[in-house]
């Protein structure tokens, strides 16, 4: 069941790298922080297919993945949204290690959101 877990998220980890990463568009990034914003929506939406493909791959009911799929998106929705919205409010730019404490804090939100879906499978 170890080895199970341990590439369930891995897997998880190497799709959100690739989406938040080497997929995100522009227009996604400045989407995010604007709520309701179809582009921010599709950056989450991205993120809640890929996590459903990849618990259906390991647990045999689909419709459990698509749920799991569901409320990734919710949660990394609104993950990006405060980080993005924190860092406006108190214009917090790259040059402001504050800025880099917010992201760190928003992967760190994202890792537990992982932890947690896969706790909800086992």
């Amino acid at each position: 069941m170890f080895d199970s877990i341990f590439v369930v998220l891995a897997l998880l980890f190497v799709k959100h790298w690739y989406i938040d990463f080497v997929n995100q568009s522009m227009e996604e990034v400045t989407g995010k922080g604007i709520y309701g914003n179809a582009h921010g929506v599709m950056h989450s939406l991205k993120h809640g297919i890929g996590t459903g493909i990849i618990m259906w791959l390991f647990i045999s009911e689909p419709l459990f993945a698509v749920m799991l799929g569901f409320i990734d998106f919710v949660t990394h929705y609104h993950i990006d949204w405060l980080k993005i919205n924190i860092n406006k409010k108190y214009n917090y730019t790259t040059e402001n290690p504050k800025f880099w404490a917010w992201l760190g804090a928003d992967q760190l939100a994202h890792s537990f959101t992982y932890l947690w879906l896969v706790w909800i499978v086992v």
